[in-house]
């Protein structure tokens, strides 16, 4: 049933104030309150309020969003709110001029409503009086808004279209109550009201013009925000002429403006524009970028060469910076011997032993640093010695001889560093000796410096040794390539087999350089829950699992956790933890288990 919009005027009638007798204001004022509306009869307020209502509801999120529209008197859904399940909703006599609204009994359940439409601003309105006039109804709906058509039937029912949505929902407030024309009992003049949405093509035909005009405004919006975001156009590039290529030939030679002028080349001969007669200009242009090569590469030496200076000026401020720490541990560990330590207080003793262990760890920090960079350039050398000659690269690398070669390195590497520390602490004792007098302490440092002045012999003795092991591998490995050369057949079929002999003797080369942190014990009682965690989680993982994996459940416990840290205490306990090697050639892994069952049953 559609609204009558067409043929009627909208009529504007002054709001009229409505005066009731009110029994108990107080109590009655408190049981409107509780509904949220404003009691009936007071001068200037309406019928029903907009604070139950939604101005400007828009149940049309279904074009838009693909969202269901939303009847905005559901209780629950958070449009209008719903009224207390305890307490009974009261409603009150509403006295007009020429009728009387009674309310229904509140024990009774609401009145049904059918879904309501998008964009309803009309209701239909049933059990009306057969005396109702549109004046009577006029004067009883006008106080839920403007109204702009009222469409009655010879039966008891109409139709009223109001000016806005909300509108609706106050006239739908007024389903139940019972009407009675004047003081009259008569049938004809009382009917019990039914207000109900109404499905009208003219609504629904401006709710759709709404959301149409409101797509577009998003349209319109997010084109203008694309157009903002979109980067701007690249420059108009000019079209060909011998004007236009004499001046580029001079940009072209000029380097501030080569980048420019190469792309307008460039887009000159993808045009087609060269032919038998501007050949010759073309030819002189390339052959002007191409004299840019020489300029190009003398920019990359100069850079390369900067880069090669930051880098040695960098590994010099980190020796210096390393020569430092060396003096700082020295200054400690002279501080905690016997003789100074027994004069410090007791926080100055633990002041000293935390600053002692804090300098150790950078020093060990930095000296990892500096020996990483130093293995760089070494790699790098061996990198361009295999370039220069192909017969070097043969893969020799890969056997047991070069991998104890390069262990004995680091050993050599490690004790010059020790030397170093021995010798700064000879320098920091010598020192000391010329600022004081031959006391008892000068003879005591005497002692000390005879035996600093023994193990440094001990280990000159020990890098002589180790060189002369060093040179015989050296022999050996030149031994190997001669030999190599008569068993490159075979090296397809064993290679297999080189990298697991490969893999035991790293296997055994980490073994025994760990072996003193491995027969430590426990130093607190973090260690020994880590130790319970991950033994617990390789025991539900017979199969092991690498070290990346044990850390990323760790990180979960704990953040500041490092995987070194956790690889450093399973190698320490060999006996409840073994490291395995799987796989071959690229896939080869390294996998930690748990063996402490299998120690307890050989014990």
């Amino acid at each position: 049933m559609a609204a009558a919009a067409d043929g009627l005027g909208s009529t504007t009638i002054d709001t009229t104030q409505l005066n009731m007798s009110v029994t108990d204001p107080t109590a009655w004022a408190t049981a409107m309150n509780n509904l949220g509306m404003v009691p009936v009869g007071l001068a200037g307020q309406q019928l029903v309020t907009d604070s139950i209502c939604v101005p400007g509801f828009d149940p049309s999120l279904s074009m838009m969003t693909g969202i269901t529209p939303i009847n905005p008197m559901i209780p629950g859904m958070g449009l209008v709110p719903p009224p207390p399940t305890d307490v009974p909703v009261v409603k009150e006599i509403i006295h007009c001029k020429s009728c009387t609204l009674f309310p229904p009994n509140p024990n009774l359940p609401p009145p049904s409503t059918r879904e309501r439409p998008p964009g309803c601003k009309t209701v239909f309105v049933g059990g009306l009086p057969e005396n109702a006039t549109e004046e009577i109804i006029q004067e009883v709906f006008e106080q839920c808004g403007d109204i702009t058509a009222i469409r009655k039937s010879k039966k008891n029912f109409c139709h009223i279209r109001f000016a806005e949505e909300f509108m609706v929902d106050k006239a739908i407030y007024l389903s139940g109550y019972r009407m009675r024309l004047g003081s009259s009992t008569d049938k004809k003049d009382s009917g019990r009201l039914h207000v109900d949405f109404a499905q009208a093509r003219d609504d629904f035909y401006e709710w759709e013009c709404k959301q149409r005009m409101l797509a577009r405004e998003e349209r319109h919006r997010r084109k203008m925000e694309e157009d903002r975001l979109r980067p701007p156009s690249p420059p108009a590039i000019m079209h060909y002429s011998e004007h236009e290529a004499t001046l580029l030939a001079e940009k072209l030679k000029d380097d501030s403006k080569f980048s420019e002028a190469i792309t307008v080349l460039l887009t000159w001969i993808e045009r087609g524009e060269v032919n038998r007669r501007s050949a010759n200009q073309f030819y002189s242009m390339v052959q002007s970028a191409n004299s840019h090569v020489r300029r190009l590469m003398n920019e990359k030496a100069t850079h390369e060469q900067e880069m090669e200076q930051a880098k040695e000026s960098f590994k010099n401020a980190l020796t210096g910076i390393l020569t430092q720490f060396e003096q700082i541990v020295a200054v400690f560990n002279a501080s905690t011997r016997q003789k100074a330590w027994d004069h410090f207080s007791k926080a100055q003793r633990k002041n000293i032993d935390i600053w002692r262990k804090h300098s150790e760890e950078l020093r060990n920090a930095h000296s990892e640093q500096l020996m990483g960079i130093r293995r760089e350039e070494e790699m790098e050398m061996s990198d361009d010695d295999s370039g220069d000659n192909p017969s070097k690269k043969l893969r020799v690398d890969e056997s047991a001889l070069t991998a104890q070669a390069y262990a004995l390195k680091e050993e050599n590497d490690s004790l010059r560093w020790q030397l170093d520390a021995y010798r700064n602490e000879v320098e920091l004792l010598k020192q000391e000796k010329g600022q004081l007098f031959r006391t008892e302490e000068s003879l005591t440092k005497d002692q000390q410096l005879k035996f600093l002045q023994q193990t440094m012999q001990g280990m000159q003795q020990q890098l002589l040794s180790i060189q002369e092991e060093l040179n015989n591998k050296k022999s050996e490995l030149e031994q190997a390539k001669e030999e190599q050369t008569h068993t490159q057949a075979r090296l397809k079929v064993l290679q297999e087999q080189e990298i697991n002999v490969l893999t035991v003797a790293l296997v055994n080369q980490e073994r025994e350089k760990n072996s003193e942190k491995r027969s430590q014990g426990l130093k607190s009682e973090k260690e020994a829950l880590l130790i319970g965690i991950i033994s617990t989680f390789l025991h539900v993982h017979p199969f092991g699992a690498n070290i990346e994996y044990l850390w990323s459940y760790m990180q979960q416990l704990d953040s500041r956790i490092s995987a070194n840290e956790i690889e450093m205490l399973l190698m320490r306990l060999p006996r409840m933890f073994k490291q395995e090697f799987t796989g071959v050639g690229a896939t080869l892994e390294k996998r930690w288990k748990f063996c402490a069952f299998e120690g307890i049953k050989t014990t």
